[in-house]
């Protein structure tokens, strides 16, 4: 019998799954939860986790890592509504057997759950080679990004919390003691050392790299 953990947010979608994988001899569903909190309790129990992504408390790829940990005799089958490569690659590396999207027939995924809990990779080595491909290409990305970051200055970050506070050329100035006018220099700088072509774009990549904060 392979035991299996469903873990979805998604109690319209996970409850008829269970429902229908319980129907199969060879199959039984011994745990179905909707938060990484509530699966934790169930990964020393299973043969096979089937997991979404999405979760409301964190990261299904997260989740993925701990169970491969904990119990690595367990397997995991990512099975997400999301079209996302970058996904799918983490979940590989992270040690998912496989990935499904959630539009798969029901017929599949039994299918793919068992191929999983036989040992079989549901990925080509051509398809792993790509995912890997695509990681190693966000981790240059994130290289570059930190670079950029780390070229500004202190005054400079200070200008570009003063941006994200609302604060116009000559307010900026006051708050720190400077004419506008070598504001208006610090935020060439910025654009340079940033890559950017505005006010606006250097904004938005200061707060997504949480080097300002927007109250």
């Amino acid at each position: 019998m392979i035991r299996i953990l469903l873990v979805d947010d998604h109690t319209a979608f996970r409850e008829p799954f269970a429902f229908m994988l319980n129907r199969e001899p060879d199959l039984e569903v011994v745990g179905q939860v909707g938060t990484l909190a509530e699966a934790s309790q169930f990964q020393e129990l299973v043969d096979i986790a089937v997991v979404d992504l999405g979760l409301p408390d964190g990261d299904g790829v997260a989740f993925v890592r701990d169970l491969r940990a904990r119990n690595p005799l367990a397997s995991v089958l990512v099975l997400t509504g999301s079209h996302e490569h970058l996904g799918t690659a983490r979940s590989i590396q992270a040690g998912a057997a496989g990935v499904l999207h959630k539009s798969a027939s029901i017929a599949d995924i039994i299918s793919a759950i068992r191929r999983v809990s036989a040992g079989e990779c549901l990925l080509s080595a051509a398809e792993i080679l790509a995912l890997v491909g695509q990681l190693d290409q966000q981790s240059e990305q994130e290289r570059e990004r930190r670079q950029r970051l780390a070229r500004l200055t202190p005054r400079e970050r200070e200008v570009l919390q003063a941006l994200a506070d609302g604060l116009s050329d000559r307010q900026i100035g006051d708050r720190l003691s400077i004419s506008a006018e070598t504001v208006r220099t610090h935020m060439v700088n910025i654009l340079s050392k940033l890559d950017v072509d505005s006010r606006l774009a250097a904004l938005v990549f200061a707060v997504r790299h949480k080097v300002v904060t927007i109250a």
